[in-house]
């Protein structure tokens, strides 16, 4: 299945029926009088977060979802039938944005949460609505109330516990691939991970999500390279995993390029929970990890995990101290899901009050 963050859909939900004008006619009753039907209830459009889906795949290939119209009334006053729901199902972690890709107007990150986004437009009124001591047999029906419509992004940031972030073939993916049963793919050049790997870890009894996100360039906050495309399905971690390449020759530079890129993303990233890790000791001698294990301390103010996801050498260790900060997060009160947002007045929208007549 492709892996797909980003999608944008035309919604529309359904006009109301048309109340019809009908007079009971029967033998043997006089004066039957106005019997017309409302019209129905025009379809919802309903967002449904599911579990088991992990991408939006599904609205690469169908951007356009309409509810059916309620059918209009019937003689004998007969309501017509409610226009059909259009159900979009979306996984956890999924944000319905507005036209500019940045109000967000839903946000569904537990499986189960269903919203009614766009309500159908109300069925009108019958003519035997409109009968009255002085109207006796009125010949007038209300058309079905339209519905509502518009653009909207959907936009998935994967649901992980820790993000793995670091340079171009920092041994992220290696990381992965070692701590869970995820096959990324692996290979001595820069931008081998394309799109974000997720794997379940279990370190001391407890089981986690690990994202692997695709590397940072310098730049990256303007475009450059892969990673602030991804960079999105980090926002929801509580803690994240810097990985720093023990064979670069500037360890400190190459920490302080993530660390930029991350700031100058913005939404919070710089600021959460870190741990930061020295890899690929594998490759270098006891007085190479002393040094540059120190440099990199130096420069980042915290201390440094040695390790190396090949030999496994200080693996345990880095997933031991991913765990407290996750704890915490996991304890963490959840914040308030946002409500869809109103399209404003409108003197024929669904929301308007009707008084009789």
């Amino acid at each position: 299945m492709k892996f797909l963050d980003e999608a944008k859909v035309y919604l529309r939900s359904g006009d109301g029926g048309a109340g019809v004008v009908a007079f009971h006619r029967a033998k043997f009753i006089e004066y039957g009088g106005p019997d017309g039907g409302d019209g129905g209830r025009g379809g919802d459009v309903v967002f449904d977060c599911v579990d088991g889906l992990n991408t939006l795949i599904d609205f690469r290939y169908t951007q356009h979802f309409k509810a059916a119209k309620g059918d209009h009334g019937r003689g004998s006053n007969k309501s017509g039938a409610a226009g059909a729901d259009v159900v979009l199902r979306v996984p956890p972690g999924t944000q319905v944005l507005d036209e500019d890709r940045e109000t967000v107007l839903a946000d569904f990150t537990v499986p189960g949460e269903r919203v009614v986004f766009l309500k159908g437009g109300d069925g009108g009124f019958g003519n035997a609505h409109y009968k009255s001591s002085t109207n006796r047999s009125p010949r007038k029906a209300g058309p079905g109330w339209p519905g509502e419509e518009r653009w909207v992004w959907l936009r998935l940031k994967l649901i992980a516990d820790a993000g793995v972030v670091g340079l171009p073939n920092a041994g992220k993916s290696t990381l992965l691939a070692a701590v869970s049963r995820a096959r990324p793919k692996i290979a001595d050049y820069p931008f081998t991970t394309l799109k974000p790997q997720l794997g379940v870890v279990y370190a001391e009894g407890t089981e986690f999500v690990l994202a692997d996100i695709p590397g940072l360039i310098e730049g990256a906050h303007e475009g450059a390279g892969l990673g602030t495309r991804f960079l999105g399905h980090v926002e929801r971690c509580n803690v994240l995993l810097h990985l720093v390449d023990g064979t670069d020759a500037d360890v400190a530079k190459a920490y302080r390029t993530v660390r930029q890129e991350l700031k100058q993303y913005g939404a919070g990233l710089d600021k959460k929970p870190e741990v930061l890790a020295l890899n690929k000791i594998d490759a270098l001698t006891p007085e190479e990890i002393k040094t540059r294990r120190a440099k990199l301390s130096r420069a980042a103010k915290k201390p440094v995990l040695p390790m190396s996801g090949v030999s496994g050498k200080g693996v345990k260790e880095a997933m031991s101290a991913l765990l407290n900060p996750i704890r915490k997060g996991r304890g963490a009160k959840p914040r308030v899901k946002a409500e869809p947002k109103p399209l404003g007045w409108n003197p024929l929208g669904p929301d308007r009050q009707r008084a009789k007549t």
